[in-house]
């Protein structure tokens, strides 16, 4: 048990200083004389369990258990109440706010079989998180791997851009990061309705026929409808089916339909890609954003000054030429990878992983590749997906 913080607070410094001594032995005890000071040291490392005293000077113990219950919702709470207080704890348990209340004087026992059970919902409740932060993490993967085979054209653009997004986002302070992510992977996955002919065109910057124009402008909206089935991807649902709207659609404050969060992720989103088809057809970064700040009202101002700093399209990498049998995983293509009848396997920037090794390994036994081919090595980092709240 003693790897489990509990933290204690109450007003008297006599009471703190008796669970020290009681509890000590067992449990890894925090103290605090108020809430102002428990809030203080949540913020440097959430417990898993807090007991609080009811009454108590400034904020109360309700109202600590209340503020703790949204900052951190995995924290179990326990309070002391006196027996004239019973009816306003109950009514905090029923609220949901609170998981055990215990009247004062509290019997040894009872308290360590509190604390006991305290820790096992904790428990309890972070492997629950852990496994629908598994499942979330598995379906993206699959999703990925599906739309890299199915679409390797649209999926390449949703992995060039993924980093660039997701360092937009960390500097315009967004908390959930793997959110945008998930976006920027996924942006395409609504392409898989669209004709190739149709996206060969946008990587080409050919026009469109009206038809045509319709038809991509219509994949935001698949893919949201895609997205939006598997649980807690609603957001990442919206700022996909929000991505080609402009900067003017907008407006400085968040819609009516739209979260700030939402709206942010879809305004980076539409600049992301819309540099990214540029880039892609040899336009050099310089060129691609004043290409980008002469259409005005259509991105976010904030987000193209963001784009135009070196770190975020600078990429770690060392360049290969290798004949395919020594291509792995986690490589990524620099050079449209062709059979050797001139069709396009792998487009420029696609990630090659085990699935696009296997769907090349038969072209190679029945059409042939034309190697050697070039490829880019990204320097090794952490590219899991962490997933919060």
């Amino acid at each position: 048990m003693g790897n489990y913080d509990i933290l204690f607070v109450d007003d008297e410094p006599k009471a703190l200083q008796a669970f020290a001594r009681q509890l000590g032995r067992r449990f890894s005890v925090r103290t605090a004389a108020s809430a102002a000071e428990a809030l203080t040291i949540l913020q440097e490392g959430p417990c898993p369990v807090i007991v609080s005293d009811m009454k108590m000077p400034g904020m109360d113990g309700i109202q600590l258990l209340s503020r703790v219950k949204e900052l951190y919702p995995d924290t179990v709470r326990i309070m002391f109440t006196g027996n004239a207080d019973l009816a306003t704890a109950i009514e905090a348990v029923n609220d949901g706010q609170i998981f055990r209340f215990l009247t004062k004087p509290v019997n040894p026992q009872t308290l360590t079989t509190s604390l006991k059970l305290a820790i096992g919902q904790y428990r309890l409740i972070t492997a629950e998180k852990e496994l629908l932060n598994q499942t979330l993490k598995n379906s993206v993967k699959v999703l990925c791997e599906l739309l890299s085979l199915a679409n390797p054209t649209a999926f390449s653009c949703g992995y060039r851009i993924k980093k660039a997004v997701v360092k937009i986002a960390e500097k315009l302070h967004q908390d959930r990061l793997w959110q945008f992510e998930i976006a920027a992977l996924m942006s395409m996955i609504g392409c898989i309705a669209v004709p190739y002919d149709i996206l060969r065109k946008i990587r080409a910057g050919t026009d469109l026929t009206e038809k045509e124009r319709v038809m991509y402008r219509n994949h935001p909206r698949i893919g949201a409808k895609l997205i939006g089935r598997i649980p807690r991807l609603s957001h990442v649902a919206a700022m996909i089916e929000n991505q080609m709207l402009a900067w003017d659609d907008y407006g400085e404050e968040p819609g009516m339909l739209l979260s700030a969060e939402e709206q942010t992720g879809a305004q980076i989103l539409r600049a992301a890609i819309d540099h990214d088809h540029l880039l892609f057809r040899g336009i050099g970064h310089p060129e691609a954003l004043r290409t980008l700040e002469h259409r005005p009202g259509m991105y976010n101002p904030k987000i193209l000054k963001i784009l135009a700093e070196d770190e975020i399209v600078t990429e770690r990498v060392r360049i290969e030429i290798l004949n395919f049998e020594d291509i792995i995983p986690g490589m990524i293509a620099d050079e449209d990878i062709l059979a050797k009848n001139g069709a396009l396997i792998i487009p420029r920037g696609q990630e090659i992983t085990w699935p696009v090794i296997q769907g090349l390994t038969n072209y190679l036994e029945h059409i042939g590749i034309r190697d050697p081919i070039r490829v880019r090595v990204p320097e090794k980092e952490n590219t899991d997906l962490t997933i919060d709240e």
